[in-house]
């Protein structure tokens, strides 16, 4: 249990270090906690020895540690009251009563993900009103294809996929088979079409047509089974935690993994924040997720960036966006 003077100081380290991303030195403590430097050093120690403040080399001052960020979350945040500019941002969007759920979710997302510089992620079942407008398809070399899925809400997802000894132009007879007899279908419904009235006649018009529907039913089953949405990924760029290519090729890829992203998802209503090594992601990096529920559409929500983390702004951002998705746009 911490003294009353050790939760102000820890406090104080983390809101600087969250700010500022250089270690806080004891002369700034002193000067806010009006305490001499003796105690000042004293009661850091103490913090680094119960393992809440760690240094970044000798001579530093203090930055939080994992476990630090962590009694910080559970017992010092205080959540801030949005303020006006935020707010007005994300009720312009809000009280807009043309836009669809998914809709209020991709723009409220984008924005937080422009007023934070960190990474948004929406993980929702696809829902019913996303139709199929057509599919397109790509050669990158001879046995490699980016196949484009473009639904009637402009929602784009990209799938580059290996199919051995076959054609560009019996791909492209698929391609059109499917736009031709399949499109205005609901994306969740697309996988039935394809087994019920592609499959039986494909092998009309396309030779090596095993191979190439098994390729598209599994495109199409990823699809509908998850509609992800990823936005601002190369914020993290501009966190100076992630100076190292290496580690941010490894993220980027992690953030590409549909496997991965899955296991961001919740059965929680609550908003949950995993730090460091409970991310998931990076040692570095905090993910803050909550579910979502309305009359047609559920999913989850989730804010990653560094650990230096502004949690309470984060924090209340995605309870605002939960509580206007549930409490009005839901009820359209």
């Amino acid at each position: 249990m911490l003294t009353d003077r050790q939760n102000k100081m820890l406090k104080l380290i983390v809101s600087e270090y969250i700010k500022l991303a250089k270690p806080v030195s004891s002369n700034l403590i002193c000067e806010e906690l009006d305490c001499s430097s003796a105690t000042v050093r004293s009661e850091m120690a103490v913090l680094e020895e119960i393992g809440l403040l760690e240094k970044t080399h000798i001579s530093s001052g203090r930055i939080p540690s994992e476990k630090g960020y962590r009694y910080y979350v559970d017992n010092l945040m205080e959540l801030k009251e949005m303020n006006a500019e935020d707010m007005l941002k994300l009720q312009i969007i809000f009280k807009n009563q043309q836009l669809e759920i998914s809709e209020y979710l991709n723009y409220s997302l984008k924005l937080i993900a422009e007023m934070t510089n960190y990474t948004s992620i929406v993980l929702g079942n696809t829902s019913h009103e996303n139709k199929l407008k057509k599919i397109e398809v790509i050669s990158l070399n001879e046995n490699e294809f980016l196949l484009i899925v473009i639904t009637d809400k402009g929602h784009v997802e990209h799938k580059k996929r290996e199919i051995l000894n076959v054609s560009l132009e019996e791909v492209k007879k698929t391609v059109s088979l499917i736009n031709d007899l399949i499109s205005g279908t609901p994306i969740d419904e697309v996988s039935s079409k394809l087994e019920f009235e592609i499959k039986p006649i494909i092998g009309r018009y396309v030779k090596e047509h095993e191979i190439i529907y098994n390729t598209f039913y599994q495109v199409f089953k990823d699809f509908s089974s998850k509609n992800i949405n990823i936005v601002g990924k190369n914020n993290i760029l501009k966190q100076p935690e992630f100076n190292n290519l290496d580690k941010v090729k490894d993220i980027f890829n992690k953030l590409d993994d549909v496997d991965i992203l899955n296991k961001i998802e919740t059965d929680d209503s609550d908003i949950n924040v995993y730090i460091g090594k409970e991310s998931n992601i990076d040692d570095d990096m905090t993910v803050i997720k909550t579910k979502y529920r309305t009359s047609t559409d559920e999913g989850t929500i989730a804010i990653i960036g560094p650990k230096r983390m502004d949690y309470d702004r984060v924090v209340g951002l995605l309870d605002f966006i939960k509580n206007n998705l549930e409490d009005g746009t839901g009820r359209r």
